[in-house]
């Protein structure tokens, strides 16, 4: 008598139980849901509004005072520009200081202080990073308001996201990979090079570059730097003026003429298929890297 009781009630508590679990996955996908109509209806209707601008003279014309004439041509160049300089900068600085943190670093309290640090400069306002490169790199080191002073700003943003994310890919790498290496005589930094570093190297560029193409959308900082909202030339070097998509996005949308705004629903098409590419890259590499290891 005494087990029949005991098991109606686990029999009653476990289909409780499950009737929750229902319940939140049946939430879970309904705010999934709700996000990508929300999305659709956005894709929609900046789609709609840039669909006569959609043109080869979008990307080949230089800003103008007449929207028929107007392009991104300055801005889609130096975005790329920036982008270059930064990944050059970001991605071997953010690596190298993740496998300093994971592989050779004990722990002890000058790792954990660099952890909380790390951990904290990735969750700061994009707008004073602004301020940083404002002070350190166009005041303090004399770069002006040039592409090297915009890209290395963005490098800072980008940096403490890119240690996470190869932090995360390494711990990723199981230990007896390490072992097997440090039996058969290899040293650490031979264990690195040719064990954890390949077996790491999907989930490093997966991250890598999807925080590089955050900081391409990103248009506080470069405000703050002094970007030009104007600029109907091509950056020649570094040293150069510049303006990116979304700052170029920005002026047109605060110009009075409605011709602007669909303008700058192109110019917002232009910049997610820049980002999409830069996110098919990776999903490139990473599956590159997989198939080779």
């Amino acid at each position: 008598m005494i087990g029949t009781v005991v098991e109606r009630g686990w029999r009653a508590r476990l289909q409780r139980r499950r009737r929750v679990a229902g319940l939140f996955v049946a939430a879970c996908q309904a705010a999934t849901l709700l996000a990508l109509a929300f999305l659709a209806v956005l894709l929609l209707d900046v789609g709609r509004d840039a669909a006569p601008y959609l043109r080869a003279e979008l990307v080949t014309n230089f800003p103008s005072r007449f929207p028929s004439q107007a392009g991104y041509a300055s801005a889609l160049v130096g975005t790329l520009y920036v982008a270059g300089i930064m990944s050059v900068v970001a991605f071997p600085l953010g690596v190298a200081a993740a496998v300093y943190l994971e592989e050779y670093l004990p722990p002890s309290r000058f790792r954990r202080f660099l952890e909380v640090n790390i951990a904290n400069l990735a969750a700061i306002p994009s707008v004073l990073y602004g301020l940083l490169g404002l002070g350190l790199f166009v005041e303090m080191l004399r770069m002006g308001k040039s592409v090297l002073a915009g890209a290395l700003t963005l490098a800072l943003l980008v940096l403490p996201l890119t240690i996470l994310a190869s932090r995360e890919a390494l711990r990723a790498v199981p230990y007896s990979i390490r072992e097997a290496a440090y039996a058969l005589g290899a040293t650490r930094w031979q264990v690195v090079r040719h064990h954890v570093l390949p077996y790491a190297a999907p989930g490093i560029l997966t991250g890598t570059i999807l925080a590089l193409s955050r900081a391409v959308g990103e248009t506080a900082p470069l405000i703050m730097l002094g970007a030009l909202q104007y600029v109907p030339f091509l950056p020649r070097n570094v040293w150069d003026y510049f303006t990116v998509l979304p700052i170029q996005i920005f002026n047109y949308v605060s110009l009075p003429n409605p011709e602007f705004h669909r303008l700058a629903a192109a110019g917002i098409v232009l910049l997610l298929a820049v980002l999409l590419g830069l996110n098919g890259l990776a999903i490139w590499l990473r599956n590159r890297s997989q198939v080779r290891w």
